[in-house]
């Protein structure tokens, strides 16, 4: 609510004009209780203009990281968004849980639920490490098998709660596809990128043109 009342008139919460003293500013600190309207306000801040259609998508998806990290940065809503945006509208599956287990002497293991409209598929798989052991149970759910051709993690910003944003090129289908993910844990991101590209891989090989499936990081 004083977000949204700072936006609507900064007069009511601010003491003074922040130029005056030389600011650029009121600087909202976005976090899990930030509304739509603070975390448009914000995109626009940094350049981005989204649709309502991607800027709600995108905003389900700030919400979900913001109850895991306490505040998230301009760096945080850029790959959020960027994100969102190469997953295509009618993407085949969506992450709805991922769990990951494992230890110096446990063999890495993983299990995960997808949806597909209105039906749920849930497989679980070993891997060589738990990032592996995730795609690999995401090919058995999804039913497409990949050859990982590329993999690449790196954190949005500093700190222990930082954002993970791994970017893989992935061939499947008869094609070669680009996935990208964003999770404060590295192992969500890389499932979520992996995931990411086995949708564009569908989409591609149902007929989507090359230019509308592949995701550009």
């Amino acid at each position: 609510i004083h977000q949204h009342g700072v936006l609507a008139n900064r007069a009511t919460y601010e003491i003074m004009d922040p130029l005056e003293i030389g600011l650029e500013g009121n600087q909202l600190v976005l976090g899990k209780h930030s509304g739509r309207h603070a975390f448009a306000d914000a995109l626009d801040k940094i350049g981005i203009e989204l649709d309502d259609d991607h800027l709600n998508r995108a905003f389900a998806r700030f919400k979900d990281l913001a109850d895991r990290k306490i505040q998230l940065t301009d760096q945080d809503l850029a790959a959020i968004v960027s994100e969102e945006l190469g997953a295509a509208a009618e993407d085949v599956f969506s992450l709805e849980a991922l769990q990951v287990g494992g230890g110096t002497h446990l063999s890495p293991t993983a299990s995960v639920r997808l949806r597909k409209g209105d039906e749920i598929v849930e497989e679980s798989a070993m891997g060589d490490g738990m990032i592996d052991a995730a795609m690999g149970a995401i090919q058995r759910a999804s039913g497409v098998e990949g050859r990982l051709v590329s993999f690449n993690v790196s954190a949005v910003t500093g700190g222990t709660d930082a954002l993970g944003d791994v970017v893989i090129q992935l061939d499947a289908l008869g094609r070669r596809v680009t996935g990208r993910g964003v999770a404060t844990d590295v192992v969500e991101a890389s499932a979520r990128a992996y995931l990411a590209a086995v949708n564009r891989a569908m989409l591609m090989s149902n007929g989507t043109s090359e230019s509308e499936a592949e995701v550009t990081p």
